[in-house]
């Protein structure tokens, strides 16, 4: 990049990068270079690869020309053909500090560095000494480089320089090149050249990396104040070298909708500069989703963007992203001179055998992980800690991020990785020891799913989902016994995420797998009662009440109160489903009293919120508010904020129905906020919808309309309205009219809603919905005979409020 040191008499070992370089900047093809400058396309390709001998002097001229090359670049062009010893400047010469070395070329866009750049700024304009910027190939060290040495050179006295190393370099051609852009003639003036502050860039370190160790060594020892920036794939180990990893681009999200939104991520933002110099024009808009999928497929390697806009020429993103996007190791420049698998196997190459070893395991891992689980895939017997500080040094591994789950592989380095553990047959181990770990991880976290620190372990199994669910498909095919432990400890992850329905099947489809028939019974049983759990969540909790029951007659068995009392919660709410009200209280009180036996702050809180339906459904509003009381100081004691959220959206609910709606609003809006914190999307529906009920009821309509559309904007599609509306937006849309007077669309709506509340089964829902119905319709008579079979049949006793509203 910045100076070439060759044999004299042949051909530079840079001629054929530069050629490369200078036909790439002028975006021709080899075809099309070769037929512009009158050669055979062969001919091209063979210089380009370095295996011709030196070039005739006319078959220069001819590619000069054709290249559009003058001044200072055609003078440098012909130097390298003829492998004249020197500087090979890309931009024009210009002496500096009043002697006659060279300036270094402007530098290129930089685009998302802004962290690297004020950290080495103020690293090497402090300290003197060797800095190797380090990773993979293609990943911007040298460009890096650059920056820095224009940035800084105002605040050095004796000048900045480079020089560029080529493959066969020797220590003596080293030394001349650095006195030739330093601009002295000997080696024995270095000392005094040296004697103000230098900032030399030396690019290409792994070149030569035989020999440039005792010349840096020697230079920084006859200049204590030289700062030397070098670029390597790897550190040089040199005594006192500072060595900075340079990081691939920071990627855009996944989500992402306009072009506006991409252009704001590094990554993105380079690959649209370069597709648009290719193209002329940005992408798309429609585009924008395949181009972030690509852009992240990329792994913001700028190398890899460049090379993958470079096909903005034929290809569109999607057309990329299906051509290439299962891949990247294919993915080259139009003459397949340099690849991304090139890329990554030069660095492959400087990992000792153990090393390699480890790399491969590590492929296991679908995204980010931590040292912890990487421990565990790779054994005991292995040191982690030295084997993550190469991989990291060589830009194999990632580090992005201060939590626990902040190492990664590229995408490149992954199929590289695999593709080396299938063919060394390790392939199959590994994925079965990835699912082993990752069981014991769910192992360790199902027990931190509860009270104060379910937010942190949902969001650890969050940052691995990916993991757990790569896990899941393979060990369910090749070892059942590790798929039914780690699905058993993952119900309440999948019900806090809104995977119910897909869980319950995972868990089916294993207890039915007859390979898993002599899994260890504690498992078997928890998976058992997953299966309920998930399919109470959907409201399918009838179809899996045998599950529910054979868990609870094991659990007592077992003397297992932790698994007694989450069925019994669960039989709680099976049977209230079912209107067997007198066996779901039944189940809470005995849940209750079973916890406050054993001292269980947080059970006794989850027992007591269980029963206050019970309370509201035969109108004992204080007994709830009594309860709810005991809940908020229980919730206290343990800590447990998503419990006291949920106590104080139930407290909402009954203010609500005791007519008080001010206090109502004001309690569901302090929930509302709790709840955001803490998860349960449907309670903060549930939520939404007694506040816009609240909002009605206190004449407020046009905050019940913004709650309404919100509501509404949160239905699946196949819920739009007449029949098929829910309870929530029915009963507000009906209490809104109501209040306006609009009797005839009230009626329509109180209806919906007694259809919706049937559908959910909660029948104290339905009894409400009735009462206004009977209030509303112009013939209140069948409302009143089937809120009378309701209430009679169930129990229900209406509140003071609501038998007031009925017609006389």
């Amino acid at each position: 990049m910045f100076a070439a040191m060759t044999q004299e008499g042949e051909p530079s070992a840079s001629f054929a990068a530069l050629l490369r370089a200078r036909r790439h900047a002028a975006g021709l093809t080899q075809a099309e270079l070769a037929e512009r400058a009158g050669l055979g396309e062969r001919t091209l390709r063979d210089l380009e690869r370095g295996r011709s001998a030196r070039p005739q002097r006319t078959t220069v001229e001819l590619l000069a020309k054709a290249l559009d090359l003058r001044g200072s670049d055609h003078l440098d062009f012909l130097a390298a053909a003829r492998g004249v010893r020197g500087l090979t400047p890309v931009a024009p010469v210009r002496p500096i500090a009043g002697d006659s070395a060279f300036r270094l070329p402007a530098p290129p866009e930089l685009l998302g560095r802004e962290g690297d750049l004020a950290g080495l700024s103020a690293h090497l304009t402090a300290q003197p000494g060797l800095t190797t910027l380090v990773g993979l190939a293609g990943v911007g060290k040298s460009a890096l480089a650059l920056s820095i040495a224009n940035r800084l050179e105002p605040l050095f006295p004796g000048g900045v320089a480079g020089i560029s190393l080529a493959i066969g370099d020797s220590a003596f051609d080293i030394t001349q090149a650095i006195c030739t852009v330093l601009g002295i003639a000997r080696p024995a003036q270095i000392a005094a050249r040296l004697a103000d502050p230098v900032l030399l860039l030396v690019d290409g370190l792994h070149r030569a990396e035989a020999v440039i160790a005792p010349v840096l060594a020697d230079l920084m020892g006859k200049a204590p104040n030289l700062r030397v920036l070098a670029s390597a794939r790897a550190p040089l180990g040199l005594p006192g070298e500072m060595v900075w990893p340079v990081q691939p681009l920071a990627l855009p999200p996944a989500d992402l909708t306009s072009l506006d939104q991409v252009r704001s991520y590094p990554a993105s933002a380079m690959f649209m500069a370069r597709w648009s110099q290719v193209r002329g024009s940005p992408p798309a808009d429609v585009e924008v989703s395949a181009l972030v999928a690509l852009v992240r497929r990329l792994g913001g390697l700028p190398l890899a963007i460049e090379l993958a806009a470079a096909r903005g020429r034929v290809l569109d993103p999607p057309e990329m992203l299906i051509r290439y996007g299962d891949r990247l190791l294919e993915l080259g420049d139009s003459d397949a001179t340099t690849t991304l698998r090139d890329v990554v196997t030069a660095s492959y190459r400087l990992l000792d055998p153990g090393h390699r070893w480890a790399l491969r395991r590590l492929s296991g891992f679908g995204y980010r992980w931590s040292i912890e689980l990487a421990e565990e895939l790779l054994g005991p017997d292995h040191d982690l800690v030295p084997i993550l500080e190469r991989l990291v040094e060589l830009g194999l591994v990632q580090v992005r991020g201060s939590g626990a789950f902040r190492f990664f592989l590229l995408d490149v380095v992954k199929a590289y990785a695999i593709e080396h553990a299938e063919a060394a047959g390790e392939l199959g181990e590994i994925r079965r020891q990835h699912a082993v770990v990752f069981a014991r991880f769910a192992a360790r976290m199902v027990r931190d799913l509860t009270g104060t620190s379910m937010a942190a372990a949902v969001s650890r199994l969050d940052d691995v989902a990916s993991d757990l669910w790569a896990a899941l498909g393979y060990s369910a095919e090749h070892d059942p016994h590790t798929a039914l432990c780690l699905a058993s400890k993952l119900p309440r992850w999948w019900r806090f995420r809104g995977r119910d329905q897909q869980g319950r099947q995972w868990l089916r489809r294993l207890l039915d797998d007859p390979r898993t028939a002599d899994a260890d019974p504690h498992v078997r049983t928890w998976a058992q009662l997953g299966v309920a759990q998930l399919a109470a969540e959907h409201n399918a909790g009838i179809e899996e009440l045998h599950r529910a029951e054979y868990a609870l007659e094991q659990f007592m068995l077992d003397g297992d109160v932790t698994g007694e009392l989450a069925t019994r919660t669960l039989l709680l709410v099976i049977h209230q489903g079912t209107g067997d009200y007198a066996e779901a209280r039944h189940h809470g009180e005995l849940a209750l009293a079973l916890a406050t036996k054993t001292g269980r702050v947080r059970d006794m809180a989850v027992a007591q919120n269980n029963l206050i339906w019970h309370d509201t459904r035969i109108s004992d509003l204080v007994s709830a508010q009594r309860r709810l009381a005991a809940v908020d100081r229980l919730s206290v004691r343990c800590g447990d904020h998503q419990l006291r959220a949920l106590a104080r959206a139930n407290l909402a609910e009954v203010l609500r129905l005791d007519g008080r709606f001010e206090e109502s609003i004001r309690v569901a809006v302090q929930a509302a906020e709790m709840l955001a914190d803490v998860g349960h999307p449907g309670q903060r529906r549930r939520l939404q919808g007694l506040l816009g009920l609240s909002y009605a009821h206190s004449g407020r309509l046009d905050e019940a309309e913004k709650v309404l559309a919100d509501l509404r904007s949160q239905l699946p599609p196949d819920l739009t309205g007449g029949e098929a509306e829910d309870w929530d937006c029915a009963m507000v849309e009906a209490t809104i009219a109501a209040a306006r007077g609009q009797r005839l669309l009230a009626a329509t709506w109180f209806g919906a809603a007694v259809q919706g509340g049937e559908r959910t089964a909660d029948i104290r829902d339905v009894a409400e919905a009735l009462v206004g119905l009977a209030m509303t319709a112009d013939d209140p008579a069948p409302a009143l005979a089937r809120l009378d079979e309701l209430c009679r049949r169930s129990g229900i006793v209406l509140t003071p409020r609501e038998q007031a509203m009925l017609p006389k």
